[in-house]
This record gives structure tokens, C-alpha cells and sequence, in this order.
């Protein structure tokens, strides 16, 4: 159970980004299973938090394109980066055999 919980944390970027991550956090008893759900919780706000500067770079400094343009390939690298390191810790944790030992 340890293992799909932990792996499901990762996963939730397919259908709850920050709900599942943060119920599981809060529920959850083992201290492993909220170790992964935070890791997931951080990867899952990280693109958001680099969406900052490119909501300032829409809407206030609209006037110079090539920069916009830059950022947003900037900002889907950083997105396509996050989501693919959530698919490979899922994976990762849930093939992981060594689930007996305590971390």
C-alpha cells in the first residue's frame, strides 16, 4: 500500500495536481508515504510558481515580444521538465523493491 500511495502522489499530475498530493500529506501516517506526497506537492507547484514572471511579461511588459516569446519556450521547458520527472518518480517509487526498511 505504501508503494501506490507514494507512486499515486506522483501520478496525480494526470488528474489532481495539488488536492491529492496535500490530502495525502495531511492523512497520511506513514512518514515515507508523506515524504513522496510532499516531494509531488513541490514538483506539481513548481511550474506555477515559474508562471509568475510570464503573467507580468503578458500583461505589464507587453511590449517586447522576442522576451515574451523567449519565456513562454522557457516556461513549457520548465512545465514538460516537471512533468516528466512526476512520471519517472512514479514510476521510480512504485517498482522500487526495499519497502520493508525504515528511512
Amino acid at each position: 500500500m505504501r508503494q501506490v500511495l507514494s507512486s499515486l502522489s506522483y501520478f496525480s499530475i494526470f488528474f489532481a495536481p495539488f488536492i491529492f498530493p496535500i490530502i495525502l500529506w495531511i492523512i497520511a501516517g506513514d512518514v515515507i508515504v508523506r515524504k513522496h506526497a510532499s516531494k509531488a506537492l513541490m514538483s506539481h507547484l513548481f511550474p506555477f510558481l515559474a508562471a509568475i514572471p510570464l503573467l507580468y511579461f503578458v500583461f505589464i511588459s507587453s511590449n517586447h515580444p522576442a522576451s515574451l516569446l523567449i519565456y513562454i519556450l522557457i516556461f513549457a521547458i520548465i512545465y514538460f521538465g516537471s512533468f516528466v520527472y512526476n512520471i519517472v518518480q512514479g514510476i521510480r517509487v512504485l517498482t522500487e523493491g526495499n519497502w520493508n526498511q525504515r528511512y
